[in-house]
């Protein structure tokens, strides 16, 4: 049975942001702490998906940010269960809430499920991290995205790379707002927090890490990697080697059954340069990786994390839904490849200018104005009412796409002023570029839509 727990109800703007994961309550601190200080109303939803009572109640308490108003328990199951016990309790709360927007975030089966409610009741569903793509439809996490996208009624993107994206698919660019991801907001934010409020961790002061030089944390959890024996044989093959390393391993609990299951845990925990350890916090392990030489992962958040503190990455899978890392220097793709990876984690130790410029690569996402940038949008469209979703009243205006060369000086809301058009994607010569309103398109050839 689906239950929940109320607090309040407010008659003014109202927001809802829709929660499922540590991840998405870490990246949406920001954005929930920007929405507390400008008074705006909000709800906070936690579909329960990772959910222990104590632990969550904590990590909002630690992060600084209002625990949830409702939670609705859901647990963990198939992704068919999980993803129809979250619809069922998030449409009850929506419902009785009546929020002008619902804010979801990233991939998740409680994005998925927050988006779809949401534009079912016709209600505006707002995107944070909207048009990433790894372009392997395999992974549940890219439908998830996919899904959502098609359901939103605004983007707020990373980078232009990932608007491409949404372009590409047919998406308008007047929905879309690049904002840069939260993921720097978060770091910023949350490291401060965690240098006041110091190590907590047991493991961690144990180690004495703060005074541990070549550090490489790892991370792995992906069912690609674990899941796979010749795969997660070759990656610890490959940890045997690292002797120069301290490589500090906190496992996660299903890595941990499966490493035992294939006779792989115990030779693993033997190496005197690998410190495995209990899942640490969330605080604790920001702090970890700030203090690391290197990190070696195939998670998702924490290539932007990493690339946000200046620690290089190497990570542990064939593609990537973060590839402006990658392009920008600061993360560099080796699977399950043995080779790779020892070649990679020598040449950051060996070879200073190189170590160096990865350290050095441009963060691709952002200076850490993402919740700013993100609630001045909402509001902005909020008092324009262009939140309010309701069924056309004018019959449908015909378009025809078009494609063009653009040889005069004209920016693009000049263009669409004359022709009264919406410029779709435009292309310089040698890349695609996002076309923002004042981007002069002299030489360009652009697609449009030709309103008749």
């Amino acid at each position: 049975m689906l239950f929940f727990t109320k607090y309040y109800i407010s008659d003014i703007m109202k927001i809802a942001t829709i929660l499922g994961t540590r991840p998405e309550i870490i990246k949406m601190a920001p954005i929930i702490d920007e929405i507390s200080k400008r008074g705006i109303d909000q709800i906070i939803l936690h579909t329960g998906q990772h959910y222990d009572k104590e632990m969550s109640d904590n990590f909002f308490r630690d992060l600084e940010i209002p625990s949830p108003n409702y939670n609705i328990h859901v647990g963990s199951g198939t992704h068919g269960k999980q993803t129809g016990l979250m619809m069922k309790g998030i449409e009850e709360v929506l419902l009785e809430e009546k929020p002008d927007i619902v804010l979801v975030q990233g991939d998740t089966n409680a994005v998925l499920a927050g988006a779809l409610v949401a534009a079912k009741l016709h209600i505006a569903v707002g995107h944070v991290e909207a048009g990433l793509r790894s372009f392997d439809m395999t992974m549940p996490e890219e439908v998830n995205r996919r899904v959502a996208d098609v359901c939103s009624t605004m983007y707020f993107i990373p980078t232009e790379e990932s608007a491409i994206n949404l372009l590409a698919e047919g998406f308008s660019r007047k929905n879309m707002f690049i904002t840069g991801n939260t993921v720097v907001d978060a770091c910023f934010r949350h490291l401060e927090i965690a240098k006041k409020k110091g190590f907590q961790e047991k493991e961690l002061s144990e180690l004495d890490i703060g005074n541990m030089d070549n550090i490489l944390t790892l991370t792995m959890h992906r069912a690609e990697n674990v899941d796979d024996k010749k795969r997660v044989t070759n990656i610890i093959e490959a940890l045997k080697e690292l002797e120069y390393m301290n490589i500090i391993f906190p496992i996660h609990p299903r890595t941990k059954n499966t490493l035992q299951n294939f006779g792989l845990f115990d030779e693993l925990n033997d190496l005197d340069h690998v410190h495995i350890i209990k899942p640490i916090g969330y605080l604790d392990f920001l702090q970890l990786t700030s203090l690391s030489t290197l990190i070696l992962t195939d998670s998702g958040g924490l290539q932007e994390e990493a690339i946000t503190l200046n620690v290089p990455a190497l990570t542990l899978r064939y593609n990537t839904e973060r590839p402006e890392t990658v392009t920008a220097g600061g993360n560099i793709l080796v699977g399950a490849d043995k080779g790779a990876i020892l070649g990679n984690v020598e040449k950051i130790m060996k070879d200073d200018e190189f170590a160096e410029k990865m350290r050095n690569a441009k963060n691709p996402y952002g200076l850490g104005d993402a919740a700013k940038l993100t609630v001045d949008a909402i509001e902005k469209y909020y008092n324009e009412g262009l939140l309010n979703i309701a069924a056309p009243e004018d019959i449908m205006t015909l378009f025809t796409r078009k494609m063009a060369q653009i040889d005069e000086d004209i920016t693009v809301s000049e263009f669409e002023d004359k022709k009264n058009a919406l410029v779709h994607m435009a292309f310089d010569g040698e890349k695609m570029v996002f076309p923002k309103d004042n981007l002069n398109m002299k030489g360009m050839m652009i697609t449009y839509d030709a309103r008749e």
